[in-house]
């Protein structure tokens, strides 16, 4: 018999487009060296699903979410059934490696750490554009140029393959319902002044670091998941939008926990990761004859245009009324944990 560990891993899913992808994740974190206590599904306010998910994934446990709708709320309704002293979350399409959930455990060893994350590599569904570069995987919810090569602490973790101790996410109150896919926006109904995807993992690391001071997050990229990159997120609009859409986050995440805090990590990134993209791929087509590192620089300038063009627009001409984040959703455990 496997050895079991006291932890939920939680997967959150909200159509039916995913199901068989949601159906291999779960058989990853089934499969694994070590075992949970529990697998648990939130499905998103899609009743179809609910009754196609409770037929096909009988042996896990499976519920609604009951909060905001989108990744927080359903995140959040997650841990409010976990019975594990860690919480781990898994995207519905992405499949973990056998040893993942051993790998994500191990730092744990050490009582300062308070939340994991690990490595999520893309698998493309269709060819990856030749002009995509690495410092930007993070548009498809990845692992990019710019984060360590090896264990390190870290700001932040990313949500597809992310874990944090149980206690620490209730004291907190769980995710922000203002991040996260949710509806109904936090800063106007004009889609290109709503900030729509991600940054609800970095909001989150950032406020528990600042209730734990003491504590740390860690980053150990043996702890691998490969994440599903759709043929919709190849194509350069999406790309585009969605560096924007970043920059909007970044705006919110500023006016929350200030500039210091709020963009620490992301300057380095600007200053440093990028212009070295730019070099580097300027040097592939005018020294080794690779017209697609040109490509990958231009990329890295527009991607960081857009960025800095949602970021201005989050900080400046977005009302400061319209900044406000909603209040956080207190989140409820089961009194017997």
């Amino acid at each position: 018999m496997r050895q079991q560990e006291d932890v939920s891993v939680i997967i959150c899913a909200y159509t039916e487009k995913r199901l068989e992808e949601l159906c291999a994740a779960v058989q990853s974190v089934q499969q694994q060296a070590v075992q949970p206590r529990e697998i648990i599904v939130v499905i998103d306010y899609n009743p179809s699903l609910l009754k196609q998910v409770q037929t096909h994934l009988a042996a896990v446990l499976v519920t609604e979410n009951t909060q905001a709708k989108g990744a927080s709320g359903s995140r959040n309704s997650g841990i409010a059934v976990a019975q594990g002293e860690i919480v781990i979350f898994l995207d519905d399409d992405a499949i973990a490696e056998p040893r993942w959930l051993e790998h994500l455990l191990a730092p744990y060893q050490e009582p300062k750490v308070i939340g994991v994350g690990g490595k999520i590599e893309p698998r493309w569904i269709a060819d990856r554009p030749n002009w995509f570069p690495n410092e930007f995987l993070w548009v498809v919810g990845c692992t990019y140029t710019g984060m360590p090569i090896k264990k390190a602490t870290v700001r932040n973790v990313i949500g597809a393959n992310m874990s944090v101790r149980t206690c620490a996410l209730t004291h907190v109150g769980g995710f922000r319902a203002s991040f996260g896919n949710n509806k109904g926006g936090t800063m106007s109904g004009n889609k290109w002044l709503h900030h729509h995807a991600g940054d609800e993992e970095t909001e989150l690391c950032m406020r528990i670091t600042q209730t734990h001071p003491e504590s740390i997050w860690f980053y150990t990229p043996s702890a691998t998941v490969k994440h599903c990159v759709s043929v919709q997120r190849t194509h350069l609009s999406y790309f585009l939008w969605r560096c924007y859409d970043e920059g909007l986050g970044k705006a919110l995440l500023v006016g929350i926990h200030n500039t210091q805090t709020g963009l620490a990590a992301e300057r380095t990134y600007t200053f440093k990761t990028l212009p070295r993209g730019i070099v580097r791929g300027l040097k592939e087509t005018f020294v080794h004859g690779d017209l697609g590192g040109a490509a990958r620089a231009g990329a890295i300038v527009m991607g960081l245009a857009a960025t800095v063009v949602g970021y201005l627009v989050g900080r400046v001409v977005v009302p400061r009324k319209t900044r406000l984040v909603t209040p956080l959703a207190r989140v409820s455990v089961r009194a017997n944990r």
